[in-house]
């Protein structure tokens, strides 16, 4: 499976989830896949969605799904250390781990060789990170979202990327319509 496959499997978990997603291919797939006012899309800031979905989990008491990438948290570093020692137990850090930096054209990333992203969250101290296959990512954002505790998943897929339109959206509609959805 590649992320793509990843994000048509868990849609309808997403659905009606505060959800903030990555930058460029992987917003883009899950605008084409099931565009929800509930899905803040990020337009430019590589590594950040997990900050600002921490920080949105930290604010208000609706659960909240970030799902970044494994080049975004490796250009990130400081997230996972963030998220450790900042606690929310609304907080669900989903991380496609496809090995490569797939919105750039699939060069491969560290995380695709020998640094282990399940390895690195334990390291700084997240209590609940859990590894899985493509296949179980569904099964594992399930049972993450039916508990109380904050989660980091390490979702392994295959590298690839499909053709998807740009979202044509204008970044403040986005802004707005997730405000209200978050204020809903």
């Amino acid at each position: 499976m590649v992320r793509s496959d990843v994000l048509k499997e868990i849609a309808s978990i997403l659905r009606d989830q505060l959800v903030v997603c990555n930058i460029g291919l992987p917003s883009q797939e899950l605008h084409l896949i099931d565009d929800q006012p509930t899905n803040f899309y990020m337009l430019g800031t590589m590594g950040l969605a997990s900050s600002i979905g921490l920080g949105l989990a930290m604010a208000q008491p609706k659960k909240v799904i970030s799902i970044d990438g494994d080049g975004s948290v490796l250009t990130n570093f400081g997230t996972l250390p963030t998220i450790a020692n900042n606690t929310t137990d609304n907080f669900i850090l989903l991380i496609i781990d496809n090995g490569s930096y797939g919105s750039t054209g699939d060069q491969p990333t560290y995380a695709g060789q020998k640094t282990s992203l399940t390895a690195v969250a334990k390291a700084c101290g997240c209590d609940n990170v859990i590894e899985c296959d493509a296949a179980d990512t569904g099964k594992v954002l399930q049972e993450a979202l039916d508990g109380d505790k904050m989660t980091i998943i390490v979702c392994k897929c295959e590298s690839g990327n499909v053709k998807v339109p740009v979202i044509t959206m204008d970044p403040v509609t986005i802004r707005d319509r997730f405000m209200g959805a978050v204020k809903s």
